[in-house]
């Protein structure tokens, strides 16, 4: 998803474009393929809006996710991340860093006909596996017990 797509759509649901709103969309754009979560977010957008607050970037990070435009994941024991990505895929989450990647679904579900089927009316979809990422394996084998993320965090 793009910056001037996600504008359309904030326009077309009747909302205002504001600085506050520019400077978290270009965050979540620049670093959607990381999942970001919203204190990473913040620190990110108040680079570019000083007058940016933590309050501003949740607020503007529930609106976007309630209106459709960005997926918000919840977690039971870590921070909710937020992602551009609407298409159908599988979320590969990290159980040691908590870095989450993207794989693209190679059979889709037709959510419509279980909904047709079922009665069920469904209003999402969200697949995840659990297991470890690459940077983690290879620490792991190397004898260390932490992975690159957790370093840097």
């Amino acid at each position: 998803m793009d910056r001037e797509s996600i504008i359309k759509q904030l326009r077309n649901k009747g909302l205002k474009v504001t600085p506050q709103r520019l400077a978290v969309i270009e965050v979540l754009i620049e670093q959607g393929d990381l999942h970001p979560g919203a204190r990473l977010v913040y620190h990110e957008a108040k680079k570019r809006k000083k007058s940016l607050s933590l309050s501003t970037t949740y607020a503007t990070l529930d609106e976007l996710s309630r209106h459709g435009i960005i997926k918000t994941l919840q977690f039971d024991r870590m921070e909710n991340r937020y992602e551009t990505n609407r298409e159908e895929h599988i979320n590969l989450i990290c159980e040691r860093c908590k870095k989450i990647l993207d794989y693209k679904v190679p059979i889709i579900v037709d959510s419509r006909g279980v909904a047709k089927k079922t009665g069920f009316s469904i209003t999402d979809t969200r697949l995840e596996y659990y297991g470890y990422c690459r940077d983690c394996q290879a620490k792991t084998k190397e004898g260390g017990d932490k992975c690159v993320e957790e370093e840097n965090a």
